[in-house]
């Protein structure tokens, strides 16, 4: 797998799942940047989302995994930011479309819905789907920049 470096970053709901997943990650041989937070402490989940976004903007990350309570709110952060798509996915199907047709660069999960278990499926899918392009690439080409 070509997509080694990975950046990831949390909400306080997410926390727990994101340790999970860093260490799935490492033990693979993924080499992983956390961008926070680093407690259940309440967060502004916003606040790592950016984090995120502008550490693969800057090239410091090939891929970028985001965790918050449901999902939700952590995509709608990132798909702010030019050159992110952000894809929810709490099961393997939707994990592995997000890759073939939307080519995906920043997986959420929603962290008090995913079991560890899915959580390692879904990252096991994620990261081995190629994008097909074709006309999956015309039509990303077509999704509007911030």
């Amino acid at each position: 797998m070509e997509n080694k470096r990975i950046v990831m970053g949390s909400d306080h709901a997410g926390y727990n799942l994101k340790l999970k997943v860093k260490a799935h990650l490492e033990a693979r041989g993924f080499e992983v940047m956390d961008v926070g937070t680093h407690t259940t402490d309440s967060c502004n989940y916003t606040v790592y989302a950016d984090a995120l976004c502008k550490a693969i903007a800057a090239g410091e990350a090939d891929l970028g995994i985001l965790v918050c309570g449901t999902g939700i709110g952590m995509s709608m952060a990132a798909n702010k930011h030019a050159g992110i798509r952000a894809a929810c996915c709490s099961d393997t199907f939707s994990a592995r479309l997000t890759r073939e047709h939307n080519d995906a660069n920043v997986l959420v999960m929603p962290g008090r819905f995913v079991t560890n278990t899915v959580a390692d499926r879904i990252l096991k899918k994620y990261f081995k789907t190629p994008f097909e392009g074709g006309r999956h690439a015309r039509r990303i080409e077509k999704i509007p920049c911030c």
